[in-house]
């Protein structure tokens, strides 16, 4: 999965299947140029790539496949973004939800290589 955001992403805690992360997103990150002008709205693959990038920094290998995206409502510059992934027995899925300081904004499936 190409990068578009330039935000860093923290793991905050593990705990048996479960990983927490957070990315403060960037007012001024470049996935805002266009994407509207007047009002910025983070794009639905950055809440992908966000949920990727969690679960990448547990240590997971290559993407094989975003199973399911359902996105619920926007997430705009300068708010922090928290995911919850669950794990499935095996390591290989995890099932994201990605939420900001308003609720969920994401629920995201991802499958990885064993």
């Amino acid at each position: 999965m190409t990068g578009f955001l330039t935000s860093p992403v923290q793991v905050v805690a593990r705990a048996g299947r479960t990983t927490v992360a957070r990315m403060v997103v960037a007012a001024d990150d470049p996935v805002f140029a266009g994407h509207f002008p007047g009002l910025p709205v983070l794009p639905g693959v950055a809440v992908v790539e966000f949920a990727h990038r969690a679960a990448t920094a547990s240590g997971v290998r290559r993407l094989a496949a975003v199973e399911s995206t359902r996105f619920v409502r926007p997430a705009f510059p300068g708010v922090t973004l928290t995911a919850h992934l669950t794990w499935d027995d095996d390591g290989l899925r995890c099932a994201a939800v990605v939420s900001d300081d308003d609720g969920v904004v994401a629920r995201v499936k991802l499958r990885y290589e064993p």
